[in-house]
């Protein structure tokens, strides 16, 4: 497989930066679930909260709050009785759907290799 961001001798410096804020716009026990919860349709926090086994309503403000702050969810309040609010994927968010969908596939692959390995 080609690396794009590696010439094989050094990691550039902005393959570095690139990488650390992919990391910090991910990483945590929650997010991906987050964002994998939204990507078929916007939500109520109490949708995604029943989405997601073990989430706490605290750890799921929080979490949401730290996508939207770096541009992965938007909050959206509609005017209306009682008042409804929905969270969405901006694109950038939507964009994690690849990222996602190579870990899932990775970690299908690690797990079979591995069962075959502990198997013989």
């Amino acid at each position: 497989m080609e690396k794009p961001y590696f010439n094989g001798i050094e990691c550039p410096h902005e393959y570095i930066l690139a990488l650390k804020d992919a990391l910090n716009v991910t990483t945590g026990k929650w997010k991906l679930a987050i964002v994998s919860s939204l990507l078929w349709e916007n939500k109520r926090f109490t949708d995604i909260q029943k989405m997601i086994n073990g989430i706490t309503p605290r750890m799921l403000s929080k979490e949401l709050k730290e996508l939207e702050l770096n541009g992965i969810v938007v909050r959206r309040v509609y005017d209306s009785t009682p008042v409804l609010i929905e969270y969405e994927l901006t694109p950038s968010g939507r964009k994690l759907n690849e990222v996602i969908n190579t870990m899932i596939e990775w970690g299908l692959n690690h797990r079979k290799q591995t069962v075959e390995e502990l198997v013989g």
